[in-house]
């Protein structure tokens, strides 16, 4: 984790959960860390218990269903830190219902926060990266083990479809920065 001291990462999903837990992680570990979600509250609660530690961590609101929250996102990011080493693509959204009850609406809100927002911010993130030089960055991209089964729980099926779809687009991505010959990295 040394090499990653004083260096960027961005979390999103950071206001809870693993996200928090991973955010308090890199900021041990000395890393400027960028908190990502909805509401930024409790993001800036554990930023506040951190001070102590190397590194730092910056709360900003963003709406992952929302391209121009992301795009904001990332400029705020390159205004206040120069851009991204890291991108930890964390956030994860489920509505428990299953396919036969669902809403074109609920499964979209789900494939925004689970791919699409997934894709963009590695884009982003790369795009960053490559203009900056770093070829050592690293994409995260947290999955579940719903990216590799469907349970028989019929409430799980279109999020696990998501969690699917994560698996190839990251796979494809690992396999596009290959041919660019680029060391940044891609991990599930």
């Amino acid at each position: 984790m040394e090499r990653w001291n004083g260096r960027v990462a961005l979390v999103t999903g950071a206001s809870v959960g693993i996200g928090a837990a991973i955010c308090k992680v890199l900021v041990g570990a000395g890393m400027k860390v960028v908190g990502a979600a909805r509401g930024v509250e409790k993001i800036q609660e554990l930023s506040n218990s951190l001070k102590k530690e190397k590194g730092s961590l910056t709360a900003v609101k963003c709406d992952l269903t929302k391209e121009e929250d992301i795009r904001h996102l990332f400029k705020e990011i390159k205004a206040k830190f120069g851009g991204v080493d890291v991108c930890i693509n964390n956030a994860g959204f489920a509505y428990n219902i299953s396919l036969l009850d669902g809403t074109p609406t609920e499964w979209k809100n789900m494939m925004d926060v689970n791919v699409i927002a997934v894709c963009l911010c590695s884009k982003l993130a790369i795009q960053s990266m490559r203009e900056r030089g770093v070829d050592d960055g690293h994409i995260v991209n947290v999955s579940s083990t719903g990216g590799h089964r469907i349970p028989n729980m019929p409430g799980a099926h279109f999020y696990c479809g998501t969690k699917f779809a994560l698996m190839a687009v990251s796979e494809g991505l690992r396999q596009e920065m290959r041919e660019l010959k680029s060391h940044i990295r891609i991990s599930v």
